[in-house]
């Protein structure tokens, strides 16, 4: 299990919270400390995801038996509603994963206007107010096209980890044209094309084309605004990144905006949002 120590949140005062990011393909939990980001660990979920979130937890439970536990988890993510059946021994609230994504980018990308986020199993695009909230948002969840799994499945024809997939289609120089987007025939069509004699990095690098201009359509149904704050697991693909970015008409590290461990703002969003919520309880 990944885990790493920061002390970089300075807004969230008050005591221990946890942010709890359940998604379809990984589960990440962000901890927060009278202001400070004290914690953060990520497993990938498995056939039994309560099982994994007991171990992704296990260093709080822990805690609590020393009584030095949080006041409160927000959990987030397609699974979000599965922390209210762990019986976990301190509160638990929920909170959408466009309300969740749109305070983490806020506070990680404090200039973006808008945000993308690409995950294991959909794509969300949310245009943000002055105040850093969700104003209007859109979703493809109607099935896994252009998402991580697809990323995961078409990888699976070349034989090469998902982590490795953007740098190789990096090496492409001519994106062959791939007619699906189905997970499953984009897989198929993969190897058909290989099997024609096309060069496996241009393949590769026409499906993550085909990526980018999906999720740019989806980003311009809701707005035109940049900058846009890139996030999901998807945001560490390099070529994702590149294709996305040209295709907005923008370059890295100005319009397209990519925070350090793209795939924590969900749960960092949530432990912010749970630090508020405790805040405002202890003043009422």
């Amino acid at each position: 299990m990944a885990k790493t120590t920061h002390a970089r949140v300075r807004e969230a005062r008050g005591p221990r919270v946890l942010g709890l990011d359940i998604g379809s393909r990984s589960m990440e939990l962000v901890a927060l400390a009278d202001g400070a980001e004290v914690s953060r660990a990520r497993l990938p979920t498995t056939f039994d995801p309560a099982a994994q979130c007991r171990r992704l937890l296990a260093d709080e439970l822990a805690a609590h038996e020393a009584g030095a536990g949080p006041a409160l988890l927000m959990a987030t993510g397609y699974g979000r509603e599965l922390a209210g059946r762990l019986d976990l021994p301190w509160p638990v609230r929920q909170v959408t994963e466009i309300t969740a994504h749109a305070r983490g980018a806020r506070f990680l990308v404090p200039e973006a206007r808008a945000v993308l986020d690409i995950g294991g199993q959909d794509t969300k695009a949310i245009v943000l107010s002055e105040a850093g909230r969700a104003e209007r948002f859109e979703m493809n969840d109607r099935c896994a096209a252009g998402t991580g799994k697809f990323l995961e499945y078409t990888a699976q024809a070349f034989q090469i980890p998902v982590e490795e997939f953007g740098a190789y289609a990096l090496k492409g120089s001519n994106p062959t044209p791939i007619g699906s987007m189905c997970t499953v025939f984009a897989e198929t069509e993969a190897t058909s094309l290989m099997a024609q004699g096309k060069r496996p990095e241009d393949i590769a690098l026409g499906l993550h084309l085909a990526i980018a201009r999906r999720s740019a359509a989806l980003l311009r149904r809701v707005s035109a605004a940049t900058p846009v704050a890139f996030v999901g697991g998807v945001a560490r693909n390099p070529c994702a990144r590149a294709l996305l970015a040209a295709e907005l008409g923008t370059e890295q590290g100005a319009g397209l905006l990519v925070p350090d461990e793209p795939d924590f703002c969900g749960a960092l969003g949530a432990a912010l949002l749970a630090a508020e919520a405790v805040v405002k309880a202890a003043a009422e």
